[in-house]
């Protein structure tokens, strides 16, 4: 047999430690233990051997058995007599059990803990202290009624129930308050003793993160400075703080421990203090005439002391460690279990010099949306796990959201280092459903100094050149001097982002007009946006649009525009009857299921014909969500709005969209009409386009119209209508009520 298993053995089995340790700390505990008198009749003050028997059956159940009744009896044979003996073997062993097994019954936890910092709290004050006592005294009045023990008895007068026994009580009492987790501490220490390094540590954790050497030293210079003057003797020069006045000064100072220190600290200070004020009692606690009940009320203040300390330490610690604990959630992803933007920001704050790595795995928005949300979790913990292998202790894989993962690196031989982590990254191969998945990686790097003041900027920057990592294979630096356009892009588009929604939430949107001539003379207008700058200038739909798009504002955008629209026409449906508008709609907001019902809801608001209105969508958007814009698109034609297909002509599979698309109307991209009278292959294009809309039943709108050439070519193919500067310029929507 080992020698390791044979010393876990001796510190579990009844015939090692449990058997030994009742003979050691029994002494130690009748020590302890305060004695006096109240009419010539011997009472206790502090008492702490059923404490230690109640903590050997803490940790060592039924085995701790056999060296408590050899404890008992060795050191009370000298004292008593054998039948003494047997009734306080019993009185001791009945008290303990019962509390001890009511303990083990109702608590839901039972890891012995030191003293009362657990979860079950209230279980162990109620059974281990309050049952425990009162059985105990409870026993001890029996057992002195009946005549089971001689006369002399050291914890009972002759009549039960009176001061004496409230006194012993109390003694008891606070005794198992606080004897229980300093034997806790003293069983555990010689069970292991590197116990006590992790005794300090915890002791140092329970501490407020505020509180420093100083304030720690002068709390304990006052409470070493009250506790001498107690222990002075009693004069005719004393003062009042040698007196128990200066015993309710304790309190306070107690409490203050408690609030900052934890409850380790505290309470490894008050029970050996406490031992000692009982013990001297009669250095501050002067002979008067009511000494009697005086001495009821000082036995009173050591346990309400003593809950009060504890219960406030218990309070004060637990209350720092949820918020500890709440700080630590707060820097990790619930849901990825990574650390957060948060926890860069404050890890980047602790380090002087880092390095920052930008990893985006692009094609895990469309896999998360194939396969479901938790690939992309278990796709970014596992190369998380696989970074691990090639990162130092210090260095951590941060979460941010969408497929974007960031890393903080030492700055040591970071050229190297990068270009090892990007070959790591390559082999990286992730496995779901048994399908191997290796989506591109796109990596970019910087060099940071703290303070990070612009982290969010910096981020936006190195996601950027994450793009164009994917595009060059190779790891991106954002300090490169290639690299300062892309920044300074990053920059405006952060800019216009920043103006977009200044203009959003405080109206700064201008609507024009631009008349669209009809064949048949059923003209209408294009309603077109301009956003107003910081200086008051207009700025064009193409700066601002594709911020708007970016940032998910876009849909926004489009109902202020369709709202402020029908709203004009409400306003003036007197002077401009019957008069039709034509509004751009983006994808965004064609694939939102919604969007039908908040055009309904608008025309009923405003009371506007649904054939007044005309929705412009461009055929060159990404085709994702096509289901939802052809059930969008058929909703609103149903309506009676009617859908014209915008440039056409400039987008991907355009014929093979049309095919599959129900529209009114096709307005035919200007770069196609823009030079109609000198190119013969853009008149075949625009010939064949227009050939294929008659097939389809939809009437066709020719843009950038900037001639009378090319008018007379646009009408001669038959278009229906025409739109450019020969027919108007974009004007400010008020203004067609003046020309009307």
């Amino acid at each position: 047999m080992q020698p390791k298993t044979i010393l876990n053995m001796f510190k579990q089995k009844w015939w090692g430690l449990p058997l030994i340790l009742p003979l050691v700390l029994l002494p130690l505990a009748r020590l302890c233990n305060t004695i006096t008198s109240i009419d010539g009749v011997p009472v206790m003050l502090y008492y702490l051997p059923l404490a230690l028997v109640t903590a050997l059956l803490l940790f060592y159940g039924w085995a701790a058995l056999p060296g408590i009744v050899l404890g008992l009896v060795v050191n009370y044979h000298a004292f008593r007599c054998k039948s003494d003996v047997l009734i306080i073997v019993i009185h001791f062993l009945l008290s303990a059990l019962l509390s001890w097994g009511g303990y083990r019954v109702f608590a839901t936890r039972m890891a012995p803990v030191s003293g009362w910092y657990s979860k079950c709290t209230g279980q162990r004050l109620f059974w281990l202290v309050f049952v425990n006592a009162s059985v105990f005294i409870l026993f001890y009045q029996f057992a002195t009624f009946f005549g089971l023990y001689d006369e002399h008895v050291r914890l009972m007068g002759e009549n039960p129930f009176t001061l004496l026994m409230l006194v012993n009580y109390q003694a008891v009492l606070v005794g198992c308050l606080t004897g229980i987790p300093l034997f806790c501490l003293i069983i555990r220490a010689i069970r292991h003793p590197r116990y006590l390094k992790a005794f300090v540590s915890q002791m140092r954790s329970q501490c407020d993160k505020r509180v420093t050497k100083a304030e720690l030293g002068i709390w304990f210079a006052l409470l070493g400075g009250l506790f001498l003057l107690l222990l002075l003797p009693l004069g005719p020069d004393s003062t009042i703080f040698s007196t128990n006045y200066s015993l309710s000064l304790l309190l306070p100072l107690m409490l203050w421990g408690a609030m900052r220190f934890g409850y380790f600290l505290v309470i490894t200070v008050w029970t050996p203090l406490l031992v000692l004020l009982c013990h001297y009692f009669y250095r501050y606690f002067p002979p008067l005439p009511d000494y009697n009940f005086q001495l009821v009320i000082n036995s009173s203040s050591y346990g309400i002391f003593s809950l009060v300390i504890i219960f406030m330490a218990l309070t004060s610690t637990r209350q720092r460690v949820v918020h500890q604990r709440g700080r630590r959630l707060a820097l990790i992803d619930p849901l990825f279990h990574l650390p957060n933007l948060r926890a860069l920001s404050r890890d980047l704050g602790d380090t002087p010099w880092s390095i920052l790595c930008f990893i985006r795995i692009p094609e895990l928005d469309l896999l998360g949306r194939n396969y479901g949300l938790m690939l992309r979790v278990y796709y970014k913990q596992r190369m998380a796990a696989w970074l691990r292998e090639v990162m130092e202790r210090d260095e951590l894989t941060y979460q941010l959201s969408g497929h974007d993962m960031v890393l903080r690196l030492r700055t040591e031989s970071h050229p190297e280092r990068i270009d090892r982590l990007a070959q790591h990254i390559r082999q990286f191969r992730f496995m779901w459903d048994g399908m191997p998945l290796q989506p591109q990686v796109g990596i970019s790097y910087s060099f940071v100094r703290t303070p990070v003041t612009h982290l969010h900027l910096l981020l936006g920057e190195m996601s950027t050149m994450a793009d164009l990592s994917l595009v060059t294979n190779r790891p991106e630096s954002v300090q490169d001097r290639g690299a300062n356009h892309i920044q300074q892009a990053v920059k405006r588009k952060v800019d216009m982002f920043n103006e977009l929604q200044h203009a959003l939430d405080h109206n700064q949107f201008v609507l024009m007009a631009q008349p669209i001539e009809g064949a048949r003379g059923d003209d209408y207008y294009e309603v077109l946006l301009r956003m107003q700058g910081k200086h008051g200038e207009l700025i064009l739909p193409e700066r601002f649009l594709p911020v708007a798009q970016e940032f998910g504002l876009s849909s926004r955008i489009d109902l202020m525009v369709l709202e402020n629209t029908l709203a004009f026409m409400a306003k003036w449906r007197e002077k401009m009857p019957a008069c039709r508008f034509a509004v751009n709609l983006t994808a965004s907001s064609l694939c939102r299921t919604l969007f039908p019902n908040e055009v309904h809801a608008l025309l009923t608001r405003y009371q506007i014909e649904a054939w007044q209105l005309i929705f412009e969508i461009t055929e060159s958007n990404s085709p994702g969500h096509y289901e939802q814009t052809h059930q969008n698109v058929q909703r609103l034609r149903a309506m009676g709005c009617r859908i014209a297909i915008d440039d056409f002509g400039t987008g991907y599979a355009s014929y093979s969209r049309l095919k599959n698309i129900d529209a009114d109307m096709m307005k035919i991209d200007g770069s196609f009409i823009r030079n109609l009278a000198v190119s013969s292959l853009d008149y075949q294009i625009v010939e064949s386009m227009c050939h294929l809309a008659r097939m389809k039943k939809m009437q066709i709108v020719a843009e950038f119209v900037e001639n009378e050439a090319t008018g007379e070519l646009v009408r001669s193919l038959g278009i229906d209508y025409l739109q450019g500067f020969l027919i108007g310029h974009p004007l400010p929507l008020e203004s067609l009520v003046a020309d009307n």
